[in-house]
């Protein structure tokens, strides 16, 4: 972890000031600008605990980076697990451990609360992303193909 930056639990405080890069993390994947939205998002998944969301800031304390997590279970195995659903540093703060730390943290996080695995996805052209996820120990599924119906 970067020595400037340090990981912790987001709470309900920490909507207003996370919210900014929720909305560039949404925009990064191709959504348009809803800082409202961002903010409301936010604050309903924290606010209700159906999301556990870490937050990496600097001394000073800017968020420069966050992850979210989502619990869910998985059948096969019969256990609890997460689905790191979200995670997004600021350009600015790219290539300093920011991502490492977030993903440590959520690692930690997994392990103390019993989990057997995390689940992540990443955009195939994410090349970065995927060789720090692979340092870290993470193993791409060479078994299952992942499959969405759009509802709405």
């Amino acid at each position: 972890m970067s020595a400037e930056v340090a990981v912790r639990q987001a709470s309900s405080e920490d909507v207003d000031a996370l919210a900014p890069l929720f909305d560039a993390y949404r925009q990064f994947y191709d959504c348009p600008p809803d800082l409202p939205l961002a903010r409301a998002y936010l604050a309903d998944r924290i606010g209700t605990d159906e999301s556990t969301v870490f937050i990496a800031s600097t001394r000073a304390g800017d968020v420069v980076g966050f992850t979210q997590l989502y619990p869910t279970f998985c059948s096969v195995e019969a256990s609890p697990i997460f689905v790191l659903y979200d995670l997004f540093v600021a350009p600015a703060s790219r290539q300093h451990g920011v991502g490492r730390a977030l993903l440590s943290k959520a690692e930690a996080f997994g392990r103390a609360s019993g989990a057997s695995r995390l689940d992540l996805s990443t955009a195939k052209t994410n090349v970065k992303a995927q060789s720090v996820y692979e340092s870290l120990g993470w193993v791409r599924d060479k078994v299952f193909l992942q499959y969405s119906l759009p509802l709405a």
